[in-house]
């Protein structure tokens, strides 16, 4: 197998990592602009198979040039570059996965690669991603789905929370805080329901989970949960359904706040002499302080609540996956479960696990089965429970 990884950040080096030590894998181009950062952990990884590049991708020439060397694609990159960098790979007739939300303009790009016997798989990471195939394993095995709730987050281990937001940074925080924008879509007793950024974060909004091995925390709705009723064909007959984010407790209350106040708008304020955006501004003041030291650990997590019909009775089943980082290799389980993923679905589109070609979707087109093995071999593992409903 030959890949081309790009960008090889936070979750690129988790990426970069399971490559190198996968013995299928027989050599990985990793491309990324700053060149010192990717020399220094690929000799810290010391494998011989990673021929590390400096690259921009918009540089259409290099790009294509790397591309035609290789099987597949991996792209972690900035939102801004996924496209282009999509409508080449499918013209160059290599392989491609990415972890962002699936773009519009993929459903034309999947017809032409069909046709070209190339392979889309976008939302594959942790949350899009790991949450998706779980969800798509539990509502195969009811009868009859009424209830899809699914939960995703990162945050400290209780021992390393220990700033007032009891958070750290394990995602780019810019992400982040722009996901605080970001309007939710949901499905209540059959309604669908859209939450300003504010209403998202409403006491009357949230509930509290009690996450195994874990303990309790709050879950707030973010993103469209309605869209993948039709991705999983269970449209007519889920009743409810929500997306949401788990946080320790009093998490939504200050963001809340800090929504309703203004400081994560983008629109510039005078301040002085200088036009500040307030989102700017919170980044760099927060960013430095929401670090991980070098011992501490934070969690990884998705749990998919599913309640339905099975043989005629009233059936919840739950998938729940729980990570930690990794000391050893420094890898926080953040990266771990989502470069990991990554890394696992170019290759089992290579090794043929995954045969469909054209635009994928995760819940649908990737064997569950066998993508959890490849999680439990990396000792990322899936518990089950099946309950009354």
């Amino acid at each position: 197998m030959r890949i081309l990884l790009l960008g090889v950040g936070l979750q690129g080096k988790a990426a970069l990592h399971d490559l190198a030590n996968s013995p299928e894998v027989s050599h990985v181009i990793a491309a990324d602009v700053d060149m010192r950062a990717l020399r220094a952990y690929v000799e810290k990884l010391g494998s011989s198979k990673i021929t590390p590049v400096e690259l921009d991708v918009r540089d259409q020439a290099q790009l294509e040039k790397h591309m035609r060397q290789v099987q597949a694609v991996i792209a972690l990159l900035p939102q801004a570059f996924r496209l282009e960098v999509t409508r080449l790979a499918v013209a160059t007739g290599v392989h491609f996965v990415e972890t962002s939300y699936a773009l519009p303009e993929y459903v034309e790009l999947g017809r032409e690669a069909a046709a070209r016997g190339v392979t889309i798989l976008p939302e594959f990471g942790l949350d899009p991603g790991i949450d998706l195939v779980l969800a798509g394993r539990a509502i195969g095995e009811l009868d009859e789905v009424h209830e899809l709730h699914v939960y995703g987050t990162g945050v400290p281990e209780p021992q390393a929370a220990n700033n007032p937001l009891k958070y750290k940074i394990s995602w780019t925080f810019a992400g982040v805080l722009g996901a605080y924008q970001r309007p939710a879509r949901m499905l209540q007793d059959g309604e669908i329901i859209h939450l300003t950024p504010s209403q998202m974060f409403s006491e009357e909004y949230l509930h509290a989970v009690d996450m195994e091995g874990i303990g309790r925390m709050e879950a707030y709705y973010n993103g469209d949960a309605v869209k993948y009723l039709d991705v999983f064909g269970v449209r007519e007959t889920v009743r409810s359904t929500g997306r949401y984010t788990l946080r320790w407790p009093g998490h939504a209350a200050f963001w809340k706040k800090m929504v309703e106040l203004g400081f994560l708008s983008e629109t510039p304020i005078q301040v002085g002499d200088v036009q500040v955006s307030p989102r700017r501004f919170v980044h760099d003041l927060l960013a430095p302080q929401l670090q991980y030291a070098p011992d501490e650990r934070d969690i990884a997590a998705i749990r998919v609540d599913v309640r339905g019909i099975k043989d005629g009775q009233r059936r919840r089943v739950i998938y729940q996956m729980v990570d930690y980082r990794d000391l050893k290799s420094g890898l926080l389980a953040m990266q771990r479960t989502v470069g990991y993923t990554a890394s696992i679905g170019a290759q089992m589109i290579l090794r043929g696990d995954i045969q469909k070609r054209g635009l994928l979707a995760p819940g649908k087109d990737v064997p569950a089965d066998e993508f959890i093995a490849e999680l439990q071999k990396r000792n990322i593992n899936i518990a089950r429970w099946e309950k009354p409903w």
